[in-house]
């Protein structure tokens, strides 16, 4: 009989082999990552799909070369990682306790990616940027997704790397976050910290500060939007190229819906079906659930 390992056994049986406690672990959250919380250690664990696990090391050697430069970003346990337990890869990072005021605000985001870029390339060998490289394997795979809209998917996204090879990027290429947006900023003791590294590329700059304007969605304001480009440097506005990188990531939120939704959750089959639906109707200004 196959034992089947759940993400909560898997950070436990994780735990437990770097030498922590896993008496006090409790749930924070479940979307595209497990998150766990080791209260006894002030830990958190990060439970992937193991397909992660190269990224995954990546990013704790990155974020460890970060904060020793002087960079905010969220630090790794002091333990060794990642550890693997099929289907899932796990990693260990200290906790930031957010206060009841919320988030940071969208600007301060301008002004660690702008620190972030300006940082000499890292001594870690990064992957080349990949635009929408996982969606093509959560959309073929998917038992949710009817024929018609798993070919409309891969056709938008054909549509969308079509015309992302013809850009040009003002900013150049160097070593980029990947997933940076104002949801990945965390409050700290001493400031604010940039977190979930596991996307860390060498692609171009632009990639960085799209996703921040794709929150429009999500209900960013203009005013946050000013205060962003104004803390960067730069207003990506002002470049033609934008929309097409909004449009990249309008599509990659979709993956962890996808697979939420194969695994049955129907909150997230329902937000599925709404955002492909606004997609497909090209109505820019649909607001999304970040749920």
């Amino acid at each position: 009989m196959t034992m089947t390992v759940s993400p909560e056994s898997a950070a436990r049986m994780a735990c437990r082999a770097s030498g922590l406690p896993d008496r006090s672990l409790v749930p924070l959250h479940h979307h595209a990552t497990s998150v766990f919380l080791v209260a006894a250690e002030d830990v958190v664990v990060r439970v992937s799909p193991i397909s992660q696990q190269r990224n995954l090391a990546t990013a704790v050697s990155l974020t460890r070369w970060l904060v020793a430069s002087g960079f905010p970003a969220t630090e790794p346990a002091d333990v060794p990682q990642p550890v693997t337990y099929e289907p899932y890869a796990v990693t260990f990072w200290r906790h930031y306790p957010q206060p009841a005021r919320g988030r940071p605000p969208v600007g301060r985001l301008g002004d660690l990616l702008r620190a972030l870029h300006s940082l000499s390339a890292p001594p870690v060998t990064l992957p080349q940027y990949q635009p929408l490289s996982s969606l093509r394997a959560v959309v073929e795979s998917s038992t949710c997704l009817g024929p018609d809209v798993r070919t409309w998917l891969m056709e938008r996204r054909q549509e969308l790397l079509n015309a992302y090879s013809g850009l040009e990027f003002p900013l150049g290429y160097g070593h980029i976050h990947g997933d940076a947006y104002p949801g990945n900023t965390l409050w700290d003791v001493q400031g604010i910290r940039l977190g979930d590294w596991d996307e860390a590329a060498v692609g171009p700059r632009e990639i960085d500060l799209a996703n921040t304007f794709q929150g429009v969605r999500f209900g960013r304001t203009s005013a946050e939007l000013d205060d962003f480009s104004l803390r960067y440097g730069y207003d990506v506005r002002e470049w033609p190229g934008l929309p097409v990188l909004v449009g990249m990531r309008d599509l990659h939120t979709l993956g962890s819906f996808i697979r939420r939704a194969d695994r049955g959750d129907m909150a997230a089959a329902g937000q599925l079906s709404y955002r492909i639906e606004t997609l497909r109707n090209m109505d820019d200004q649909a607001k999304w659930d970040s749920a």
